[in-house]
């Protein structure tokens, strides 16, 4: 199969899902001409509530706020994936070409904002998919919930691979004259043919790059992750990561290791026989190294960083690159003491 016939998607297959017995197999005997080509479609999502809550502790936040469930970026190895599988859907294709859109995500956060047993603190905006997918352009769902948070002067973190996160920037430089706001950007790699290969529908390198010295001349505060790191593939480039957004203007830097629940390692392993066949042993060994042995352990305090000695190994790169950098002795901090009820404010002049 060449990488162009599988139209900028991700995956590249749609594995079974794990809750269903019956599942579609692709006859490997028909060419690729004769499988229509998978485009993307929306359903709306009819949720009832939009701040979920975590209570994990390798999550560094307890709330946080998706517009969608399913990412047109296609990156191979999301985590995310596997949450298609509540549809009765795939992990695969499905996941990048069938996206739930929460078309009432402005007037359920204004509510839930709003109710007296809200705890005024910080909503992580693409806590599981990005917020800021190609298609945000054209639903605004993210902006529209944005300027409901700006309306209650409540702060939020925002994690997205894309550049469109600067369309935004009027929004962000209002909440950030009371530390309301604080912009994360994803840098996997610094090379625009493996992004390609791995972050297909995803801004490049250069303009994530682009939309970090847009924001921090701005006066947003704003940080990078180097996410995921893939132990043979892109652990090399942290320093030179780190170094590139410290120059465009990231005030500070965080780190994730490369997880593979359910059926993305199965995705993952196919797709690294795709592109880097002569890798694909190093890379998977590499990973079974940082996680005893096996392709994904999901025990906290292991799942994010990784343990054994190569893990030792990549944190050290890590904290050495950001204290080269200054990045070390930088941190955000976002403040929900200028939170505000317009509504209960209005009501008290009648």
């Amino acid at each position: 199969m060449s990488h162009s016939e599988f139209h900028n998607r991700g995956a590249l297959v749609n594995p079974a899902n794990r809750f269903e017995k019956i599942s579609f197999e692709r006859d490997e005997e028909i060419s690729d001409e004769e499988y229509p080509a998978p485009k993307t479609e929306f359903y709306k999502d009819t949720a009832k509530s939009i701040i979920s809550y975590n209570d994990s502790p390798d999550v560094g936040f307890e709330t946080s706020l998706n517009p969608y469930r399913g990412c047109e970026h296609g990156c191979v190895y999301c985590y995310a994936r596997p949450t298609h599988e509540y549809f009765g859907l795939s992990s695969g294709v499905d996941f990048e070409s069938k996206i739930f859109v929460k078309t009432d995500a402005a007037e359920l956060l204004k509510k839930e904002l709003a109710s007296p047993k809200w705890k005024p603190q910080v909503i992580v905006m693409s806590g599981v998919t990005d917020c800021y997918q190609p298609f945000e352009r054209k639903f605004e769902i993210t902006r529209q919930c944005l300027e409901v948070l700006l309306d209650f002067r409540n702060p939020v973190g925002i994690i997205t691979k894309n550049k469109l996160v600067t369309r935004d920037m009027d929004i962000f430089k209002q909440m950030a004259q009371y530390d309301g706001a604080c912009v994360t950007v994803s840098v996997t790699t610094l090379d625009p043919v493996l992004a390609r290969a791995m972050e297909p529908r995803a801004s490049t390198p250069q303009n994530r790059l682009d939309a970090i010295e847009t924001l921090a001349k701005a006066g947003v505060p704003v940080t990078v992750n180097v996410a995921p790191i893939v132990p043979g593939l892109t652990d090399h480039e942290i320093p030179s990561i780190i170094k590139k957004a410290t120059q465009a203007g990231a005030s500070g830097a965080g780190y994730v290791i490369l997880r593979l629940p359910y059926a993305v390692k199965d995705l993952f392993e196919r797709w690294l026989t795709e592109y880097f066949p002569d890798r694909k042993e190093k890379v998977l060994n590499r990973i079974k190294e940082l996680r005893g042995g096996v392709l994904y352990d999901s025990g906290f305090g292991k799942r994010m960083k990784g343990q054994g000695l190569f893990a030792e190994h990549i944190a050290d790169l890590f904290d050495l690159a950001c204290r080269r950098e200054g990045l070390d002795k930088k941190r955000v901090v976002l403040s929900a003491s200028s939170f505000q009820n317009p509504y209960q404010k209005q009501m008290t002049l009648f």
